[in-house]
């Protein structure tokens, strides 16, 4: 029984043309149980281990609801690396599979999905804004056919300066990286802004679409003393994050972020969600889903716990020293 379930949660083992990717299976249903499908659409790379090891966790937390990839399951997980065009494509042969349930990963390709697949149940997770983007009616009834998880409301994203100018007091120049081509890039800025004037910063947006703007964005920040990097929640942000972390290190900026993985990268503090929670607690929609319920009548969820990184080695190279009031709310120093 153990080196089956080892086999089921093995890393992908074939990766098609199409740029889908296969979990290991048996396609044929045992005993006569109708076998399920779940077509997974993520935005990144395929060989991102963090996306990776939030979809094992998914898996994972399916089988003591009773979903067993091989027996009554199978999972397709569709990879679009950045690329809009490739999003687009992915889009399109997703539907066309027509899969039981599609479970989404952020904002890039809901409101896609959504359009294109307007009779099939769609779950997300790390979604910003769902209402304002169109993608349900209300949190508490989405009324359509996509439900899912709140990656956070805009208001936390205020508290990123506040973690900021807590652990660098000295940082008097601010810069928002962000994607402005969506709503989320812009709503993660005014709630920054709307917190800015007490903490006595300049502030300015850094609108970046690729590596090239990314590098001429810390350039700019860098030619100044005092400056500080806040790097939103988005594809653009977290394909590039190692570019991001490499360029900050090298011009001695502190970073903060939303994610834990960008200060296991390098970055000094994150501040938001575990998203791996978020895919285990994904789970139990997409059971529901499978098991008759409808999307319109699941409440879209938020976080209820916020986690709060700090990167000691990062720290230590830019000077700072972290005040021990900082450390002791800290869910995970890397030393």
């Amino acid at each position: 029984m153990n080196t089956g379930r080892q086999m089921r949660r093995r890393d992908f083992v074939t990766l098609l043309g199409s740029g889908a990717a296969a979990w290991p299976l048996s396609v044929r249903a045992q005993q006569g149980e109708r076998l399920r499908r779940i077509s997974v659409f993520e935005p990144l790379a395929v060989d991102n281990p963090d996306e990776r090891a939030n979809i094992d966790a998914f898996v994972k937390a399916l089988e003591p609801l009773g979903w067993v990839i091989g027996r009554n399951l199978q999972i397709d997980v569709r990879w679009a690396g950045g690329d809009a065009d490739l999003l687009r494509k992915q889009v399109t042969e997703l539907v066309a599979s027509a899969p039981d349930v599609i479970l989404a990963s952020t904002n890039a390709g809901l409101a896609q999905l959504r359009q294109a697949a307007r009779s099939l149940p769609i779950v997300f997770v790390m979604s910003i804004d769902p209402v304002g983007s169109g993608d349900v009616v209300s949190l508490a009834h989405p009324g359509g056919n996509a439900t899912g998880f709140l990656l956070f409301e805009y208001s936390i994203a205020g508290k990123w300066l506040e973690m900021l100018k807590a652990i660098a007091p000295g940082v008097t120049r601010v810069a928002v990286l962000r994607d402005p081509s969506g709503a989320a890039g812009i709503g993660q800025f005014a709630a920054i802004q709307a917190v800015a004037t007490p903490f006595g910063v300049e502030l300015s947006t850094a609108d970046v679409r690729d590596r090239d703007d990314i590098e001429r964005a810390i350039s700019i920040l860098a030619r100044e003393p005092n400056g500080g990097l806040i790097v939103t929640a988005s594809v653009m942000g977290a394909a590039h994050r190692n570019l991001i972390v490499t360029l900050a290190t090298q011009h001695r900026l502190p970073v903060v972020s939303p994610f834990r993985n960008t200060v296991a990268a390098g970055g000094l503090i994150s501040y938001g969600p575990d998203l791996t929670d978020q895919y285990r607690a994904v789970a139990g929609y997409v059971d529901r889903i499978l098991k008759g319920e409808k999307p319109a009548d699941l409440p879209v969820q938020a976080p209820t716990k916020y986690h709060l990184v700090i990167n000691l080695r990062t720290a230590k190279a830019l000077g700072i020293e972290v005040p021990a009031s900082l450390l002791a709310r800290a869910d995970e120093v890397i030393e």
